[in-house]
């Protein structure tokens, strides 16, 4: 009985794998496919590559590193006394809003963590994906790894892919401190994306 059950299982995974030879047209290279038909890559994916957009939006992320619900606890702390607190790592998951109030609407959650890169400077190297909650980008996420050189006015971190409506993405995102009340602080994100 276990034998037909086998051979059973087995035929359904050969014609499953028939079919999606038949489907795909690809060239095998080890372990892995190259699908070289746009069609397929669309079908597969769920995009449509002819159609790349460029969204831009303004959010303000808060990093809470105090109070009754901290956002940002810090899980390696400097090994040594240093001004710039190089060696510190604090994992977050900091509220993104559409002001700069607390209060106002929630679209997101910054998730990640960032640390003290920097041994002569206040430095961040910021590893974080902003996951969105609210509207069409709901489910939807951008990932942000970079360096946060954390008294420039301005600071340019690279947008690295995503997830969602953001599947594929690239580009880049804009910080700026709004406030910084040692040792919280609100910064403006300007993001602009890439996708399909």
């Amino acid at each position: 009985m276990t034998s037909i059950v086998q051979i059973t299982t087995l035929l359904l995974l050969q014609l499953l794998i028939s079919t999606l030879m038949i489907s795909f047209p690809f060239s095998t290279q080890g372990f892995g496919i190259t699908i070289e038909d746009e069609a397929a890559q669309q079908q597969l994916l769920g995009l449509n590559f002819g159609k790349e957009k460029l969204t831009h939006f303004r959010i303000y992320w808060h990093d809470l590193v105090s109070g009754p619900t901290p956002s940002a606890i810090q899980v390696v702390a400097p090994p040594r006394k240093s001004p710039t607190s190089f060696g510190m790592v604090r994992m977050i998951d900091n509220p993104l809003t559409e002001s700069p109030l607390l209060s106002s609407n929630l679209v997101g959650r910054a998730q990640g963590l960032y640390a003290s890169a920097c041994q002569k400077d206040v430095g961040l190297l910021m590893v974080m994906n902003f996951a969105f909650i609210q509207g069409k980008y709901n489910g939807s996420g951008i990932t942000v790894l970079g360096r946060n050189m954390v008294m420039t006015e301005v600071r340019e971190m690279p947008i690295i892919g995503g997830t969602g409506l953001f599947r594929l993405a690239r580009g880049f995102v804009q910080a700026r401190t709004h406030t910084f009340d040692a040792p919280s602080a609100i910064v403006q994100y300007h993001c602009f994306v890439f996708h399909y």
